[in-house]
């Protein structure tokens, strides 16, 4: 199963998460206007592109 990450910026860093473990470090971006999400070449990470504007009060 893979993991997804909801973020609320268009530029994430991804090392696998696994420390020694894990993989190099790579910077993906989200393009809002295209799908809201990009998923790592290395670890099959899906980072979403939240709203943090939606369900909050005003």
């Amino acid at each position: 199963m893979f993991e997804t990450i909801e973020t609320f910026q268009t530029q994430v860093a991804c090392d696998g998460g696994g420390g020694p473990l894990g993989h190099p470090r790579v910077y993906l971006h989200i393009d809002p206007k295209q799908d809201n999400r990009v998923t790592c070449p290395y670890c099959s990470r899906t980072y979403v592109l939240g709203h943090p504007h939606l369900g909050h009060a005003a």
